[in-house]
């Protein structure tokens, strides 16, 4: 439905042609040898290659500024062509503008088509989140056809039963934790989440998604009274471009996220670190804490900002961009349409777990090497030439990482 961030940078150059070739390039016919498989080591050309742009860091900025000049430079090979067939050619042109803007009607109809049905989904959801938070209880009609296996079920092999609690679960309200529980299960979303956000994602009664008068779509996050912050919701808005891309799709601009009213000391956005320092004058020492940001779901409120200048756009925060796109598009298209397969693990058999690479999975073994590493070089002793006068707290913004 939507495209993702595009690089602007390329936005106005145009696709490269057989015709944008150096006029001087290598005649087809040449005299030299053709090298053979035998002459040529791959691996030792590749390894000597790595070394020489990992120590040559400008030569590679040098190399991708000229090659970025190359591409969208015109060829001249349709102004070579005779009238007649650049009349042709403009014609094509207009007719592809035709189709454009169907494609963008499409779209345009798409869009309502899928509002049209979310309107109708509604009343499932607000039936679901009664249910979970238990201010109502499933129809009998209802539990009969969840029980009821589908026939994709009956081809696969029947797993071992599961020993039952036989627990009649009388005092027990809704389905607790039940969208912790669904977003854990949920892999973009289960990497987010630290063991200090589970205190309070716990407290998670409903996420719902609505969409926008102009292009795009709100996710609404709800609270139930907790230790951590005064918010009943929190919300997080996704806001298209108002002109529809090469193929007529929504493409994404930036998003916006509430302010998170944290109570005193339960900011999960940010970890606080002691340090022990010596002043040199008096050798006493004195300990002292400032908060710094760390890694928690919470952050994902705090979107990255879009560059404001095209110079400033880099690979770093077009992949931050690109990535927290993708997580309110897996709450929106996944998790909020199905989040009782998510709950139990069900989803996770449509899923293409391939899709992610191993080399961005580590052993959490060395994590914690990593953890405590740090926490050694935290203790570390540092030197101060003025007196032993109380530090003032030093507070650091919290940004997404």
């Amino acid at each position: 439905m939507s495209e993702p961030i595009r690089n602007k940078k390329l936005d106005s150059m145009t696709a490269p042609t057989p015709q944008n070739t150096p006029a001087n390039a290598a005649p087809i016919s040449s005299r030299a040898q053709q090298p053979g498989v035998a002459s040529i080591k791959e691996e030792e050309m590749e390894r000597a290659a790595a070394g020489l742009f990992a120590a040559n860091p400008a030569l590679v900025s040098m190399m991708q500024a000229k090659l970025g000049t190359l591409v969208g430079r015109p060829s001249g090979y349709i102004e070579s062509l005779p009238a007649s067939v650049r009349r042709r050619v403009a014609g094509l042109k207009g007719i592809q503008k035709d189709h454009s803007k169907l494609e963008a009607e499409f779209q345009e109809e798409v869009l309502q088509l899928e509002k049209k049905y979310f309107a109708k989904f509604t009343p499932l959801y607000e039936t679901r989140a009664k249910i979970v938070n238990g201010a109502s209880e499933p129809t009998e009609e209802q539990v009969k056809v969840g029980e009821t296996k589908d026939e994709d079920d009956d081809d696969e092999e029947e797993a071992p039963k599961e020993e039952v609690n036989e627990d009649a679960g009388t005092n027990v309200k809704g389905i607790p934790e039940f969208w912790l529980s669904a977003m854990k299960n949920q892999i973009s979303l289960a990497e987010m989440i630290t063991d200090r956000d589970e205190g309070a994602l716990k407290h998670l009664t409903d996420i719902r998604m609505e969409y926008l008068d102009r292009p795009g779509f709100r996710l609404i996050f709800e609270f139930e009274d907790n230790e951590h912050f005064t918010n009943k919701t929190i919300t997080k808005t996704y806001f298209y471009q108002e002109e529809n891309g090469y193929g007529g799709d929504f493409i994404y601009d930036h998003a916006e996220g509430d302010k998170i009213n944290w109570k005193e000391g339960k900011d999960l956005t940010v970890r606080v670190e002691s340090k022990k320092q010596r002043n040199k004058n008096t050798k006493q020492t004195r300990i002292v804490k400032k908060t710094v940001p760390t890694e928690s779901f919470f952050n994902f409120f705090d979107p990255p900002k879009p560059p404001t200048d095209e110079d400033d756009a880099t690979s770093d925060i077009e992949e931050r961009l690109e990535l927290d796109y993708q997580l309110g598009e897996d709450i929106k298209e996944k998790l909020i349409p199905r989040a009782i397969d998510w709950f139990t693990g069900e989803a996770l058999q449509y899923e293409n777990i391939e899709d992610f690479d191993e080399g961005e999975f580590e052993d959490e073994d060395d994590e914690e090497d990593d953890d405590l590493s740090d926490d050694r070089d935290e203790d570390e002793e540092s030197d101060e030439e003025n007196d032993g006068t109380k530090p003032k707290q030093e507070a650091a913004e919290c940004k997404q990482s």
